[in-house]
């Protein structure tokens, strides 16, 4: 290389050559030999830490195919017995975590059992530690009972647990990796999060009984976190609602009460799984923008594992993509879980857009949903939906027997929230005519008296069991011009109707009950007894209407039931 070899150009575009003296030249060869040792040296690392781990746990985070954190190294069964004083359900807390769900579910008479797990941070593995990359379950080795398992070894542990390890050192970077482990029950039991997998195959235990099968589910690589969905207004001016009330899912199939007509299947019915079929044939066919669940989702005396039954409706909304918003009754909370962890168990799966509310308000699940404008360049709001938590029973039994009400601490959240809202850049945005919805669970108790009401369509089959005492909410719906609330609750009722006011203010409706775990009957009120049901709003921007129907679980289950409209041109409208 000569000194005459590099060109250089000067910015009026004239090019001359330079000779480059001794030292220069030097430079040049020296940064050249220096580029090429780096990447030399760098290509020996990766290649000496993907065969003994040398780069630094932080490095390893940056890596794309790594899942960072902890990484599951062994799983195993721990039983014991009330008559054996000696066996214990705890092993050795420095080194195993128990899973705490009990796999009998609390309800064997003498035995129990739990699922521990050994993890670790990967950063603490060692050359003795083994990386689970499958676990399935079974009586016999996966080897020999399944194709295609080549010379794989599986390590067995207790309740037909079977584990596949390696030792080696990059295998926690593998996308195969187990990273947590939970367990759900039911043999209907389904996952609901992303990148969990349910086992076929029940974890095996010594006299079962009547309990629910317990089965693992695993997660692979890291936690996904979830993003809020957004809704929006369709490109035609319309939203629809489906609004599903009372569910009433088990832990497990489910018992069937009051099942319509009594015959049906041959008089063979699983509670949860024909309300499953019913809520699944009806987001099929209306294709709804939003599902609201209105409480009840979890019944609560038939559900010891309340996860269960979360997973079970909210993998129906996840699977077709549908943003779901829920609240709850007053049977949510009686199985294992209470109304916090209910809801933050929701809050954390995708396409929900649940949220427990502000601390300083009572209740949990008070918030409220802003469905935005069709053009998608914008964030200003068409539609506001309020959700509140009418709690469960009366604090006060002796005075105002029944149940709870909505507190004043919540009216005022509602007030001020909707006067906040309608002062916000979001809402002065939209340059047509703005409306407002409300769900709770509990009705009202305006809802109460069939004389002082004008019935719009729907029947009015049981007695509202509405709270004795009431705090003033339908006015604040009122003044904050709400066009309509919904409830559930008393399921075999399924009106909307108005307060014989002078002027129509405000709608209230019920959905009717959907699930087959919950009281139907009533056939002495209602001819041929009652079929499970789901109510629908409809919500179109352009000419600023509501119109509402319900959808039959038998019977006239293509027919839109009771259609009518309950708003035009952003009021209330009367019958």
């Amino acid at each position: 290389m000569t000194g005459r070899d590099l060109h250089y150009r000067k910015g009026n575009g004239y090019e001359y050559e330079k000779d480059l003296g001794p030292c220069q030249l030097t430079l040049v060869r020296t940064s050249i030999q220096l580029g090429a040792l780096t990447c030399i040296v760098l290509l020996l690392l990766f290649i000496l830490d993907d065969r003994f781990r040398v780069l630094p746990d932080a490095i390893h985070n940056a890596l794309p195919a790594h899942t960072p954190g902890l990484v599951i190294t062994d799983i195993t069964l721990a039983t014991c017995s009330s008559l054996n004083l000696l066996s214990s359900c705890k092993l050795d807390a420095q080194k195993w975590h128990r899973i705490e769900k009990d796999l009998y579910l609390n309800k064997g008479w003498l035995n129990h059992a739990y699922i521990h797990i050994e993890r670790k941070k990967e950063s603490e593995l060692v050359e003795t530690d083994r990386v689970i990359l499958d676990v399935k379950v079974g009586r016999l080795d996966p080897v020999t009972s399944e194709k295609n398992q080549g010379a794989e070894r599986w390590e067995s542990r207790s309740g037909g647990i079977w584990l596949k390890r390696t030792s080696k050192r990059h295998a926690s970077d593998s996308v195969k990796a187990i990273t947590a482990v939970d367990v759900l029950f039911g043999a209907d039991a389904v996952e609901a999060r992303p990148g969990w997998e349910i086992l076929d195959q029940p974890i095996l235990l010594s006299n079962p009984g009547d309990n629910q099968e317990a089965r693992l589910t695993v997660r692979r690589g890291p936690h996904v976190p979830i993003e809020r969905p957004t809704v929006r207004v369709n490109k035609d001016g319309k939203f629809k609602i489906l609004q599903v009330a009372d569910l009433h899912l088990s832990t497990g199939l489910g018992v069937c009460r009051d099942a319509e007509p009594a015959g049906h299947n041959g008089g063979k019915c699983d509670a949860d799984v024909r309300t499953l079929e019913f809520l699944g044939s009806v987001l099929d066919s209306e294709k709804p923008d939003l599902v609201v669940l209105s409480g009840d989702q979890v019944n609560g005396e038939t559900a010891p594992d309340a996860q269960s039954a979360v997973f079970k409706f909210a993998e129906m909304f996840i699977k077709r993509s549908i943003p779901f918003a829920t609240i709850f009754g007053n049977h949510d909370d009686e199985g294992s879980l209470g109304r916090l962890a209910l809801m933050q168990l929701t809050q954390s799966l995708p396409w929900s857009l649940s949220l427990p509310g502000p601390s300083s308000v009572e209740g949990v699940g008070n918030y409220y949903v802003e469905v935005l404008s069709r053009s998608k360049s914008t964030s200003h709001s068409a539609l506001t939906l309020y959700f509140l938590d009418t709690h469960g029973y009366s604090p006060d039994e002796r005075q105002f027997r029944g149940y709870d009400w909505i507190k004043k601490s919540q009216i005022d959240w509602f007030k001020s929230t909707a006067q906040n809202l309608k002062n916000s850049p979001a809402h002065h945005g939209y340059h047509h005519i703005r409306m407002n919805m409300a769900f709770i669970h509990i009705p009202l108790p305006e809802y109460r008296t069939q004389e002082d009401i004008v019935q719009g369509s729907g029947t009015f089959a049981e007695p509202p069991t509405a709270p004795g005492f009431n705090s003033g909410f339908k006015q604040a719906l009122v003044e904050e011009n709400v066009l309509a609330v919904s409830c559930g609750h008393d399921h075999v009722n399924d009106y909307c109707a108005l307060s014989k006011d002078p002027k129509p203010d405000l709608w209230m409706c019920y959905a009717g009950g959907s699930g087959f775990g919950g009281y139907g009957g009533y056939s002495h009120v209602i001819k041929g007894g009652y079929h499970r049901r789901v109510r629908i709003f409809e919500f179109d921007m352009d000419d600023a209407s509501i119109k509402t129907w319900k959808r039959l679980e038998y019977g006239e289950k293509d027919k839109r039931i009771d259609e009518m409209t309950i708003a035009q041109g952003g009021s209330v409208v009367a019958p």
